[in-house]
């Protein structure tokens, strides 16, 4: 089976596991990997910015290598490759838990418990959820749905496409150590910097296609596109500025403003201007939208890769009534 299939049977299959299994709740590879990270954290931390960068090639680089040998191990046997590929898949993307938690705090304000919305926020993103009424709330799982969209599923989708497992894991990791040291709070602002370096650049490929997919799939793709390239360069991080700018516009409604993280609060420009102020009933919305993008992005990825390899030159002397080039003969 040709190596192109291989990755596309896998990946179809491991974002299939993630529609019906979703993450577990103990054991999940990720939640090991933060903890291996953790433990490198305790042995390199400084106030610096290269032992930071240190942290962040140990990690990311460990993991890495972790999949170029799993992959090398099971090169031999398509089946395994498949499987391999399927559990990495899997293990790295995480629209099921996305769709899951936001759909929960959804719930609970559309029956009026916002203390229970306000309880179950943590999970989705670090807002202040004390800070914060149901619309607010509302806002704040809408902007959650759309960044993570791209980050756990579309960018891992993409680096899964270019480089197999090692990709797969390889952006994970990167998410994931941004996630953990690449806020700017006084212990990070320095040690952190590469790490939330390489998460822009690893994450600049994912979140434009996600911004074109929810532009195609969304009820307004003219307002999705229009609110991108009106307002996402106005977003402080450049790659969620262009997700939730169309996703804003695709769901025709206003994201971005006021906003509090840790004590400390953020006025971000508002995406979408035009759009209406978002609604609990939003949230099922972009929940829906999320999920076709990521459908989608499977299939753009699959194709790719799959176009992409039909169309490498035939090796020289492959072809029927050709004889090998250099064989038994000096040139």
């Amino acid at each position: 089976m040709r190596a192109d299939r291989v990755h596309a049977y896998g990946a179809a299959a491991g974002l299939l596991g993630d529609l019906l299994l979703g993450d577990p709740r103990r054991g999940h590879p990720v939640a090991a990997f933060g903890r291996a990270a953790a433990a490198v954290e305790r042995v390199l931390y400084r106030d610096d910015r290269g032992r930071g960068a240190l942290h962040t090639v140990v990690c990311a680089g460990g993991a890495l290598a972790v999949g170029a040998l799993a992959a090398r191990a099971v090169r031999s046997s398509p089946a395994a490759s498949v499987a391999l590929t399927s559990v990495a898949t899997w293990a790295v993307v995480g629209g099921t838990s996305l769709a899951r938690e936001a759909t929960a705090i959804g719930r609970a304000l559309e029956a009026g418990d916002v203390e229970a919305a306000r309880a179950r926020l943590p999970h989705l993103c670090g807002r202040d959820p004390q800070a914060l009424d149901a619309d607010g709330i509302a806002r704040a799982v809408v902007e959650s749905v759309a960044e993570n969209t791209s980050d756990a599923v579309v960018g891992a989708l993409v680096w899964g496409a270019v480089a197999g497992v090692p990709g797969l894991l390889g952006f994970r990791a990167v998410n994931t150590l941004d996630a953990m040291v690449g806020h700017k709070s006084p212990r990070y602002r320095r040690y952190g910097w590469a790490s939330a370096r390489l998460d822009d650049v690893a994450g600049w490929p994912g979140a434009r296609l996600t911004a074109v997919l929810a532009a195609l799939s969304g009820d307004d793709p003219r307002g999705a596109v229009r609110a991108w390239r009106a307002d996402a360069h106005r977003h402080p991080s450049p790659n969620a500025g262009p997700v939730e700018a169309s996703f804003a516009g695709a769901l025709g409604v206003r994201l971005g403003g006021t906003l509090s993280y840790g004590g400390r609060v953020e006025h971000r420009p508002v995406l979408n201007g035009q759009g209406r102020a978002v609604q609990v009933t939003d949230i099922r919305r972009a929940v829906r939208l999320s999920r076709r993008v990521s459908w989608l992005a499977l299939g753009v990825c699959a194709g790719a890769r799959l176009i992409g390899k039909g169309r490498e030159p035939r090796p020289v002397g492959k072809g029927r009534g050709s004889r090998p080039v250099g064989k038994g003969r000096k040139r």
